[in-house]
């Protein structure tokens, strides 16, 4: 009976004792967390990488709340950890690809190699960037379809950013026949980039024979502009050179595009 009472003493004692540590360390986590959430490095993150650091500090010092907890209650260590372990293990396995996407996405947010609103390509795919999640980036097509893009492999992939830089350069490609007159045909194609207000002076705009057949000429035609303008020198010239060449009575010209 005495040792009965005693052991209802000690359980007794340790469950108060574990009662008073949960209470006492879900003060302090909240403590801490306030002034976690207050450090300079931490609130400077972005929103998303903020949101996700700040939860996993704040689920970590629960376990090890946890696990204090059970320690003092009488549970064998050893077995806390080998139960933990193969849980952590388990989940991990099931949640391989997804874990790959989380920590795309925390080091997409982090090192920022392109910017929502920028137009991208990549995985074969290409559109403008309307949002950065934690598992995928979303993607909006010139045509308004919407692709949904894995963080995991995105990170890992070659990522053409078309917007990153202030300017970009148009290149077109004219034919045109064997009998006409190169000089001329360059001071009209230089003309009509000139007289484009979109179409930049530094560099200078750029038209000179870069190949041919038995029976044709071909003209390289290069213009910077600033990248918000790109397609609509792109189409401008296309169109005002080949009517320039036609109105000056130039035979089969004739455009198509290098590169974009």
């Amino acid at each position: 009976m005495e040792a009965f009472a005693a052991l209802c003493a000690t359980v007794v004692g340790r469950v108060l004792l574990s009662a008073l540590a949960y209470l006492v360390g879900r003060f302090i986590i909240k403590k801490l967390m306030a002034w976690i959430e207050k450090i300079k490095g931490i609130s400077s993150l972005d929103p998303n990488v903020r949101t996700f650091t700040v939860s996993a500090i704040k689920w970590l010092l629960y376990l090890i709340l946890v696990v204090s907890i059970v320690s003092i209650l009488g549970v064998p260590m050893a077995s806390v950890i080998t139960v933990l372990g193969t849980a952590g293990a388990a989940i991990a396995l099931a949640l391989q690809g997804s874990l790959s996407n989380l920590a795309g996405g925390v080091m997409l947010l982090i090192f920022k190699p392109f910017q929502v609103g920028e137009f991208i390509e990549t995985n074969g795919v290409q559109g403008v960037v309307s949002a950065i999640n934690l598992f995928y980036t979303v993607l909006t097509t010139p045509d308004n379809k919407r692709i949904n893009v894995p963080n995991g492999g995105l990170m890992n992939a070659v990522v053409v950013d078309y917007s990153a830089e202030p300017t970009r350069r148009v290149d077109l490609t004219f034919l045109t026949a064997k009998s006409e007159k190169p000089a001329e045909i360059q001071a009209m194609m230089r003309q009509v980039m000139e007289s484009n207000e979109k179409v930049l002076k530094d560099p200078a705009p750029f038209a000179q024979v870069s190949g041919g057949t038995s029976e044709a000429m071909e003209f390289t035609v290069r213009a910077w502009c600033a990248t918000a303008n790109y397609w609509d020198v792109h189409f401008a010239l296309a169109q005002a050179i080949t009517e320039k060449l036609g109105e000056a009575g130039v035979k089969a010209p004739a455009v198509r595009v290098i590169s974009e």
